[in-house]
């Protein structure tokens, strides 16, 4: 017999709606840095992050227990894009766009090339992050989505696709426009940044 860590999504999910509640822990355990990760990139902010965690891991409990759950297979998606609809819901109720960098606070997706570490570069690389921060905050929603997803949470044009409803070209589309804008007002703003 599988042990609980060896079971599928699916049946996880099914051991946990018959009653067992060590079902919902394990799927908890599996996922949590990959949602946990997608949240705080958005929010920047740990204790925000974490309590729009735990609101999306209500809400699935909720999904579940009600019966209301049919993605077979598609788990993490599904968490992903409660956790997004959350992050989105605050972002209103805030009224405010959230800031994309990376968990240092700094390196928006390796697209910055480092030089020494003396104290001018520092100061340039650090003026270079901000600026490249604004630049991605001016992108449409959905390319700026696609970007954060691709980058930070290392997800495929499949699962991005997935979670966005839309179809893997639209999501491949979606990126190649970002980074096109990026480069156009990157070049637009002079900036010496290695796009790699």
């Amino acid at each position: 017999m599988k042990t609980l860590k060896e079971k599928s999504d699916l049946e996880l999910i099914q051991a946990y709606v018959a009653g067992d509640e060590s079902g919902i822990e394990v799927l908890l355990n599996r996922y949590k840095s990959k949602i946990y990760t997608s949240i705080y990139l958005q929010v920047k902010d740990e204790y925000l992050a974490e309590d729009i965690f735990q609101e999306t891991f209500i809400k699935v409990i909720k999904t579940l227990k009600s019966g209301r759950y049919n993605e077979e297979g598609k788990f993490l998606p599904w968490v992903v894009r409660i956790a997004q609809n959350m992050v989105i819901d605050h972002f209103r109720k805030e009224k405010r766009s959230p800031t994309v960098v990376s968990s240092e606070g700094y390196d928006i997706f390796g697209v910055l090339e480092f030089a020494d570490d003396n104290a001018e570069s520092k100061l340039m690389t650090n003026q270079r992050d901000v600026d490249l921060r604004k630049i991605i905050q001016k992108l449409p929603d959905d390319q700026k989505e696609v970007l954060i997803m691709r980058h930070f949470c290392d997800m495929s044009f499949k699962e991005i696709a997935e979670i966005t409803d839309v179809s893997i070209n639209t999501a491949l589309g979606r990126m190649r426009y970002a980074l096109n804008n990026l480069r156009k007002m990157i070049e637009e703003h002079n900036m010496l940044l290695n796009m790699g």
